[in-house]
């Protein structure tokens, strides 16, 4: 069953998600950014694209801040 807030199917075709390979990418202030410039996306287009879907994806991308 597809996720498309959790684990959209198109970041999780491989052996390891998307999200998992950019955090081991960058360093934690470099990901701290990645995170929030993620949320302050979701959060600006809501009304225009993804509505209560893409404040999820704030939330998720919030969430996974100190994971």
């Amino acid at each position: 069953m597809s996720d498309p807030v959790n684990h959209p199917e198109h970041y999780t075709a491989s052996s390891i998600e998307c999200i998992d390979a950019i955090r081991a990418a960058l360093t934690p202030e470099e990901w701290r950014g990645y995170i929030k410039g993620n949320a302050i996306k979701y959060c600006w287009r809501e009304k225009l694209k993804g509505g209560d879907q893409d404040l999820a994806k704030a939330v998720w991308y919030l969430t996974h801040l100190h994971q």
